[in-house]
C-alpha cells in the first residue's frame, strides 16, 4: 500500500489518538510506502523528520507538487524533479510580472518552483490566469485566500502520478488523503482517496460523484483509519490493522490532557545524554495521575523542561512507550532564570505564605507578576493546541491559577477541571492578592474545581462571592466523611454548585490519599523488615517518636522542638526514654525564604541537646536531607508515635503514610498525634488532634499518646487504617473525575 498524504489538517490534523494509531500502524507495517504531500516547502517539512512520533516519509512531495525528494536522504528525483525544473521561470519573473496586480501579497515562504501569494479578492483569478499564462505557469485558489503560481501542469497529483509510474507500483493499492482544494489533483488521477472530516466545502463538492473517493466523518488521520477500513483491499494489506482499529468503546472517551509542574519522570545525564527514569518517589500522585492512561487511552502532559535559551523548541516524545502507548509529554522550555523567578522566587514569596494566611511574610513583585502571566499563556497555549475537540483538560495547582481563563478564550470545547494540592485560604487572607480578580476570574472558567477538604471550598465561595456577583445553588452536609465542629477546619455543609452568571462551576473536596497496596508490598520485602529490626534494636528501651517534613516556616518545625524542650523540662521522668527523630526534607537548592527557617532549627537542636543529651541519649536525632521512600517506611513502622504538627497543611500525607505502615505491623499500637490545622484531621478523627500555635497544647498532645493504654492505641489505629486504606489514592483520582463528569 502507498499512502500519499496532505500533512496539516490531515496527516497531522485530528484526534491524539487517532495520530498514534495511524503513526503506530505505519511504523509496524514495513510493507507500507508513505508519501508527503503538501503545499508545505521542503525547509518547514524538515523538522517534521526529527519528530519520534511521526513516521518517516519514503517520499516528499512538496511546493504543491513542484518539488519532490527522497524522505530518508533529501535527495532529488532527478527523472520527476528536472523536467520541472526546466520549465519553471523563477520567482523572480513571477513577482516582476504580478508587481502592477493591486490587492496581491507576496508570501514571504521558504519554497521553490512555486510562488505563493495572499488573495481575498477571488475576481482577479482570470487577471493572474491569463499573466501567469504569459510565463507558461498555472495559478492555483484555494481556502479562499491563498494563491500558488506554478509551472505549468505541475500539481500534487501530476507530481505523484509520475512517481506511482517511476516505482512501477500498483495504482490499485494507492490511497491519497487530504482537506482542502489544492489537494483536488490528487483526487483527479484514479486513485483511491479519502476527504478527511472537517474538510474544506470545496474539496468536498469537487469530488462528490467521482467514484473510489471516499468521504470520512472522522477529522485528519481517524479519517485516514476509516477510509482503509473502507477499501476492503488496503485493509487486507494493513496486517496489523485488527490490533489498533478502533474500537467504539475506547473512542468514545475524551482525550486528557494534564498540566502539571513537572513531569511523571526525572531527567538524568548518562555519558552527556539525557535519560528518562521513574521518579524516585513511586508512592507519590504522579504514578496515579498516570496510571489514567495505561489502557491505551489518549492524553498528553503538559509540562515545563528546563533548556538553555529563550524559545528553544521542543517537540513532542513518548513517556513511556510500551506502558503508555498514547501518552505525550508536551514540554514548555524554560530557562534555569525563568524556572527561578516563576517558581523559585515569585510562587513562594508571593502565593506561598498568602495561601497558609503567613500574610506577613508575602512580597509582591510585580515585574515577577507578568512572568507568571506569561508562563501560564505558554501552558494554555500548549494545551490549546495539543487538545482534541471536546478533550478533558485537568490542571493542577496554584502555579497555573491562569490557564483556566487563557485556554477557555483559546479553546471554549474543552472541559476544564482544576485541583488544589494545597490550603486554600480565607477571604481576608487570599484577597491581600493584588491579583485576586484576575486569578478568581480564571478559576471560575472551570467545569469543576477540587480541594482537599470542605473548609477550603467555602473558602473559596467566600473569595468568590467578594469579588463577583456569585450565587451558591448546591450544598450537601458534611458529615459523616468529615469533622465538623470538633476541630479548627470542620465546616457542617458544602458548597456544591455556583452559578457566576456566565456559567455554572460545580465544587468538590477531594482530599488526596495515598498508595496503600505498594506499601504492603514494601512491608513484605525482606530488606524492609531487616531495617525495621534494626532500627527498633536502635530504640530499644525507648520510645521513639517520628516527625517527617519539608523544610518549611508554615511546617511548624521550630514550634514543635521548643515544645519538646518544654516537655523534657517538665517531665524529667522521660528522659532517656523517649527521642525525636525528626526528619527534615531540604527545599529546593535557591530557596532562601528558608535559609532562617533552617538556622533557627538547627540552633534550637543544639541547644536541646547539649542541655539534655549525655553518653546513652541523645533527646533530638535531626536530619536534613531526602531520605528513599523505601527507608523512611522502615521509620514508620519502628516509630511508636508519630508527632505531625504543621502549623498549616494542605492535607499531609505523612499522617497517612504513617497509619498504613503501623496497620501492617503485627499488634501495632502506633499513636498519630496531628496538627488540627492540618487538612488531613478532618479525615482522621481517631488521631490526637493538637494546636500547633499552643505550645501547651503540643506537650500535652504528645504526653497523652507515650501514656495512652494498649487497647486505646489499637482500636485508634484500627479505625485509622480503615480510614486511609478506604481512600486511597486510586479512590481520590476516579472520584475526581466522576465529579467532574
Amino acid at each position: 500500500m502507498i499512502l500519499a498524504t496532505d500533512l496539516d489538517g490531515t496527516f497531522l490534523g485530528g484526534k491524539s489518538i487517532d495520530k498514534q494509531k495511524l503513526y503506530r500502524l505505519i511504523r509496524k507495517n514495513k510493507t507500507v510506502k508513505l508519501v508527503f504531500v503538501t503545499g508545505r516547502g521542503l525547509e518547514t517539512v524538515i523538522p517534521l523528520l526529527n519528530d519520534p512520533i511521526i513516521p518517516n516519509p519514503d517520499f516528499i512531495i512538496c511546493d504543491v507538487g513542484a518539488t519532490i525528494v527522497n524522505g530518508y536522504t533529501l535527495e532529488p528525483i532527478d527523472p520527476i524533479q528536472n523536467p520541472i525544473e526546466q520549465i519553471w521561470p523563477g520567482e523572480l519573473k513571477i513577482l516582476e510580472h504580478f508587481k502592477h496586480v493591486t490587492n496581491l501579497q507576496h508570501q514571504e515562504v521558504p519554497q521553490q518552483r512555486r510562488c505563493s501569494f495572499y488573495l481575498d479578492d477571488e475576481n482577479l483569478i482570470a487577471q493572474l490566469s491569463t499573466l501567469a499564462e504569459q510565463l507558461g505557469c498555472d495559478v492555483l485558489h484555494s481556502a479562499g485566500k491563498y494563491l500558488d503560481v506554478l509551472p505549468k501542469g505541475i500539481n500534487k497529483g501530476s507530481t505523484l502520478t509520475k512517481l506511482i509510474n517511476y516505482l512501477n507500483e500498483d495504482t490499485e493499492k494507492v490511497l491519497v488523503a487530504g482537506d482542502t482544494l489544492n489537494d483536488l489533483a490528487m483526487y483527479e488521477c484514479g486513485f483511491k482517496g479519502v476527504v478527511v472530516g472537517n474538510a474544506e466545502t470545496a474539496l468536498k463538492k469537487e469530488v462528490a460523484n467521482k467514484p473510489n473517493i471516499y468521504t470520512a466523518k472522522n477529522a485528519g488521520a481517524g479519517g485516514i483509519i476509516e477510509a482503509i477500513e473502507h477499501f476492503e483491499n488496503l485493509a487486507a494489506e494493513m496486517e496489523a490493522l485488527d490490533e489498533i482499529s478502533i474500537h467504539k468503546e475506547s473512542s468514545n472517551v475524551p482525550q486528557l490532557l494534564m498540566l502539571y509542574h513537572r513531569f511523571p519522570y526525572e531527567t538524568i545525564e548518562v555519558n552527556g545524554e539525557k535519560q528518562h527514569i521513574p521518579p524516585k518517589s513511586p508512592n507519590g500522585i504522579l504514578p496515579t495521575l498516570q496510571g489514567f492512561f495505561a489502557n491505551g487511552r489518549s492524553g498528553v502532559w503538559i509540562a515545563w523542561e528546563e533548556v538553555n535559551k529563550n524559545n528553544a523548541p521542543l517537540r513532542n516524545i513518548y513517556i513511556d512507550k510500551e506502558k503508555y502507548p498514547n501518552l505525550m509529554a508536551a514540554r514548555i522550555g524554560l530557562t534555569k532564570k525563568e524556572i527561578e523567578i516563576f517558581y523559585k522566587l515569585f510562587s513562594k514569596e508571593a502565593f506561598w505564605p498568602t495561601i497558609f494566611a503567613f500574610i506577613d511574610r508575602a512580597k509582591f513583585n510585580h515585574h515577577h507578576w507578568d512572568h507568571y502571566v506569561n508562563i501560564n499563556k505558554l501552558f494554555a497555549q500548549k494545551a490549546a493546541e495539543q487538545a482534541d475537540y471536546n478533550a478533558i483538560v485537568w490542571i493542577h495547582d496554584y502555579n497555573l491559577w491562569l490557564v483556566p481563563g487563557f485556554l477557555r478564550e483559546l479553546r471554549p470545547d474543552v472541559t476544564i477541571a482544576f485541583f488544589h494540592h494545597t490550603a486554600f485560604p480565607s477571604a481576608n487572607s487570599f484577597n491581600i492578592l493584588p491579583w485576586r480578580g484576575e486569578i478568581i476570574g480564571s478559576l471560575l472558567q472551570c467545569n469543576y474545581i477540587g480541594f482537599h477538604i470542605p473548609r477550603y471550598v467555602e473558602n473559596f465561595v467566600d473569595v468568590a462571592k467578594s469579588l463577583f456577583p456569585v450565587k451558591e445553588l448546591e450544598k450537601v452536609n458534611c458529615a459523616p466523611r468529615y469533622l465538623t465542629y470538633s476541630t479548627a477546619l470542620g465546616v457542617q455543609q458544602m458548597t456544591t454548585l455556583i452559578d457566576t452568571g456566565q456559567n455554572k462551576v460545580k465544587l468538590g473536596a477531594n482530599p488526596v490519599g495515598i498508595n496503600v497496596q505498594y506499601i504492603k508490598t514494601l512491608m513484605q520485602q525482606a530488606e524492609t523488615q531487616k531495617q525495621i529490626a534494626d532500627i527498633k534494636q536502635l530504640f530499644a528501651n525507648k520510645k521513639m517518636i517520628i516527625s517527617v517534613e519539608r523544610l518549611d516556616y508554615v511546617k511548624g518545625p521550630l514550634e514543635k522542638v521548643m515544645a519538646y524542650e518544654q516537655f523534657l523540662n517538665d517531665y524529667p521522668e522521660y528522659h532517656g526514654k523517649v527521642e525525636l527523630v525528626n526528619i527534615c526534607t531540604p527545599p529546593a537548592q535557591g530557596m532562601k525564604i528558608y535559609e532562617k527557617t533552617q538556622h533557627d532549627l538547627e540552633q534550637a537542636v543544639g541547644r536541646i541537646n547539649g542541655r539534655y543529651a549525655n553518653m546513652h541519649w541523645v533527646p533530638i536525632r535531626l536530619f536534613f536531607r531526602s531520605f528513599p521512600f523505601e527507608e523512611i517506611i522502615s521509620y514508620y513502622a519502628a516509630a511508636d508515635i508519630a508527632w505531625i504538627t504543621p502549623l498549616r497543611d494542605g492535607l499531609n500525607l505523612v499522617a497517612k503514610e504513617y497509619i498504613a505502615v503501623q496497620g501492617e505491623m503485627p499488634n501495632a499500637r502506633g499513636v498519630l498525634v496531628l496538627s488540627e490545622f492540618a487538612g488531613a484531621a478532618v479525615e482522621l478523627p481517631y488521631a490526637i488532634h493538637t494546636n500547633p500555635y499552643d505550645g501547651l497544647s503540643l506537650k500535652e498532645g504528645l504526653v497523652q499518646a507515650l501514656s495512652m493504654n494498649e487497647e486505646d492505641a489499637k482500636m485508634r489505629l484500627q479505625r485509622l487504617y480503615e480510614q486511609v486504606s478506604y481512600y486511597d489514592i486510586d479512590y481520590w483520582a476516579k472520584d475526581f473525575l466522576q465529579q467532574l463528569n
